[in-house]
């Protein structure tokens, strides 16, 4: 008989979840990690999925360069970047000031041009002045 090698086993207990570490397993080959993974993991129906990794084939990242890269990323993280302080310093280093607030009449819709509800446009080239086709252009 072949030297026993670890194979670590992750889990998927329904359709949708993560994979998890379950644990793992001794075994001869990938066969019989895969047979002891099944008995170990699966003959309950507690898992939907399993991966069965032979423990040497795992990649091992801990170079601190890689993990923790030296640019600035706090942009990604919720709270980690707030615009109006670093458009407040742009301002200050261009000597401009905020601009003025909008007029409290302009339109939030989206739509363009002055027309909406109640301005008297019908959208057809009519005028409210009861003029078809002239657009209310005299």
């Amino acid at each position: 008989m072949s030297q026993l090698e670890p194979y670590e086993v992750f889990r998927q207990e329904k359709d949708g979840d993560p994979m998890r570490h379950g644990g793992n397993v001794m075994a001869p080959d990938r066969d019989l990690a895969m047979h002891y993974a099944r008995e170990m993991f699966g003959r309950r129906n507690e898992s939907a999925r399993l991966w069965i990794v032979r423990r040497t084939d795992i990649q091992v990242l801990e170079d601190q360069d890689l993990l923790d890269p030296p640019l600035d990323r706090s942009f990604k993280k919720p709270g980690g970047y707030t615009m109006r302080d670093k458009l407040a310093a742009a301002r200050e280093r261009a000597g401009t000031s905020k601009p003025p607030a909008r007029a409290e009449g302009h339109d939030r819709t989206g739509r363009r041009g002055k027309g909406g509800a109640g301005s008297g446009e019908t959208g057809s080239g009519e005028t409210g002045s009861g003029e078809p086709g002239t657009g209310g252009a005299a």
